[in-house]
């Protein structure tokens, strides 16, 4: 009868299961969290790459190849389908080509929606830090002001406002801006409240730091990825309703080309000719679809509630 095999050393045991495959659930667990941080990768860097790509479009490709006017054109060219020859994407009734006009449009579009977006930046977060660092009677006042602009009716508030001004670009993007003050003060009042309390800042006002100090150097650095993240909302709105504002008359004033007005006038012929309403209006939705799908990104990956 054979006789027994001896038992594994404690060493020979130990390289034993350092050798050994890791378990299923484990390789498992490792596919997942790889499949996990492609798919967070892939819902940040597509809208931003697609975003990168309709910036260059607007502000890079007029610098490096010439194209025809947005606003003069030829009638003996007019209404020609897409892919003609020298117009991309056709031209409108009178000959203007409609590639010229969606990008110098989309110029319009990104500089109204920024600039108005960046004023209601300013004043919207100084009004939430101010009221949610002070607190009191200060915190009351501000927060009506908030209210106030958050339940009238902003659309109508910019038609007042470009009516009674004028039509002009910067009457626009003031105009424009009251869209964006509420949301980022409510933002910024909350997230202020939260930090508040937090160790750090009862340490930094113990140590005798004045109030405008610690809002600069610990309060405003914390709640920016909060502020960044709506903010990118904020511009997509902002978009729609200037292109609102263009199709009712109230925005961009004539002839500059915009998204809306090429809508507007697209509608005239929208039965036999749709593409002059269906390519500025797709330009339109997928812009605004990917600055929400990159703020949405944002949000999960810096955490802000």
């Amino acid at each position: 009868m054979a006789a027994p095999l001896p038992e594994p050393t404690t060493a020979l045991a130990s390289t034993l299961a350092t050798a050994a495959p890791p378990p299923l659930p484990s390789l498992i667990t490792s596919r997942r969290l790889r499949s996990q941080r492609l798919g967070r990768a892939l819902r940040l860097w597509i809208p931003a790459g697609f975003l990168i790509l309709m910036l260059a479009l607007c502000f890079l490709w007029p610098l490096v190849y010439q194209l025809p006017s947005p606003t003069n054109g030829n009638i003996i060219q007019a209404s020609e389908p897409p892919f003609s020859p020298g117009h991309w994407l056709g031209t409108d009734q009178v000959g203007v080509d409609i590639f010229s006009q969606i990008v110098y449009g989309g110029q319009e579009a990104f500089e109204v929606s920024v600039a108005a977006t960046l004023i209601g930046i300013a004043i919207g977060a100084t009004i939430g830090v101010v009221a949610g660092y002070f607190g009191g009677w200060v915190d009351a006042v501000l927060s009506r002001i908030l209210d106030i602009l958050l339940a009238f009716p902003a659309l109508v508030l910019a038609l007042a406002i470009s009516e009674g001004l004028g039509p002009s670009k910067l009457h626009l993007i003031w105009a424009l801006s009251f869209f964006s003050i509420p949301f980022v003060g409510r933002i910024a009042r909350g997230s202020t409240i939260v930090l508040r309390s937090a160790p750090f800042m009862t340490a930094a006002r113990l140590a005798g730091t004045r109030g405008w100090r610690i809002i600069v150097r610990h309060v405003l650095p914390s709640i920016i990825p909060a502020i960044v993240t709506v903010s990118l909302l904020g511009v997509g709105i902002v978009i729609i309703v200037e292109g609102a504002l263009d199709f009712l008359g109230y925005g961009i004033p004539p002839p500059n080309p915009s998204w809306g007005s090429m809508i507007a006038q697209g509608q005239t012929v929208l039965t036999a000719q749709p593409e002059y309403v269906l390519i500025p209006s797709l330009f339109l939705l997928v812009t605004v679809v990917a600055l929400n799908m990159l703020g949405d990104a944002l949000r999960e990956r810096w955490g802000v509630q």
